[in-house]
């Protein structure tokens, strides 16, 4: 860069510093706007690669100290025949942020005449990919016509919430959704579970560079039935018994959620809230085993009796007295 164009840029203004700013200053400032305005952030902003070009112009100059110390001159006496060179130091302090900021080894810039040093296209390179600057034989940065090179990223996955009824949960359903790329379609399969994700490839959000695109994931919510109650892949329901079944013991009829019965025995002396296990009979996917079914009894008691079924609760109070269903209770009630 010729000394006649130092007169003109404001290197300090364009890196946000003062002039007695000092080189970890300098190194900070550069990180920040260099993060913030590389291309490969900011595709198709003119706007943002201008204003690379001028962060990273003003670094070259400002963390080489004899380069500095000429710019200052130059400002300073608004002439002369200085001109922008590599310098005895080089740009040490240019390389350095870099090698501190992404591992980089012995990094050389070239910020004079001749071709450019590979190194500072590697280093950017592996920062922001293929598609980084390419330094010009001048020292800047003129190979911004070449992003479309750079490496390819899978896009996003898209998380979504689809919420069916029992009755599809059971037999399979299919739900319509809502993706960066329009309505789409999905099969819910048989037996899906509450709060179960099924996956759509290639439906999420659209891949950078020619990557793939990334998946839908549909989060199932299982409505809520008023007799069945999910719970992964069991099912729970509250069954009614009369008092003389749970007192007696009994053999009752259980409905499934696929329509079948089932026969479930009530052991002679249960409560309510007792609960019968069943195998086998919750939910059956489509892969995998069954689940279980929970038979959670709830004694009945009439709420009109018959002076008959009256006389046979006295006198099953009168049978049983000196019984006290509470005394474990109270108990367990002491503190």
């Amino acid at each position: 860069m010729a000394s006649q164009d130092w007169m003109q840029k404001d290197f300090y203004a364009t890196l946000g510093v003062d002039k007695s700013a000092s080189q970890d200053d300098i190194k900070k400032a550069y990180r920040k706007l260099a993060r913030k305005y590389h291309p490969d952030q900011n595709p198709g902003d003119k706007a943002a690669e201008n204003k690379f070009k001028e962060v990273s112009e003003a670094f070259q100059v400002l963390s080489n100290e004899q380069d500095r110390k000429q710019y200052d001159a130059i400002r300073t006496m608004s002439g002369g025949g200085a001109r922008f060179s590599p310098g005895a130091g080089g740009a040490g302090g240019f390389e350095d942020v870099f090698s501190s900021m992404f591992g980089g080894g012995n990094v050389r810039f070239n910020t004079g005449g001749g071709a450019p040093n590979p190194g500072f296209e590697d280093i950017l390179s592996s920062m922001f990919g293929a598609g980084a600057p390419k330094a010009d034989s001048q020292g800047g940065f003129g190979g911004f016509g070449g992003f479309g090179s750079r490496r390819r990223e899978r896009g996003d996955d898209v998380i979504t919430n689809a919420s069916i009824p029992l009755r599809d949960a059971i037999g399979g359903t299919t739900v319509s959704v809502t993706t960066p790329s329009g309505k789409v379609t999905a099969r819910i399969p048989a037996g899906v579970t509450d709060g179960q994700k099924i996956r759509i490839k290639g439906k999420g959000q659209p891949g950078i560079n020619g990557g793939e695109s990334g998946d839908i994931l549909i989060k199932v919510a299982v409505e809520p039935h008023p007799v069945y109650e999910l719970r992964g892949k069991d099912v729970y329901i509250n069954v009614p018994v009369a008092f003389d079944e749970a007192a007696l013991g009994a053999t009752v009829d259980v409905p499934t959620l696929y329509g079948e019965t089932v026969h479930v025995k009530v052991p002679e002396g249960s409560s309510s809230d007792k609960t019968l296990r069943v195998r086998g009979r919750g939910v059956q996917p489509t892969k995998g085993e069954a689940g279980d079914m929970y038979v959670r009894l709830k004694v009945v008691v009439p709420k009109k009796m018959s002076e008959e079924t009256r006389a046979a609760v006295e006198a099953f109070r009168k049978a049983s007295e000196g019984a006290d269903p509470r005394a474990e209770f109270q108990k367990m009630a002491q503190v």
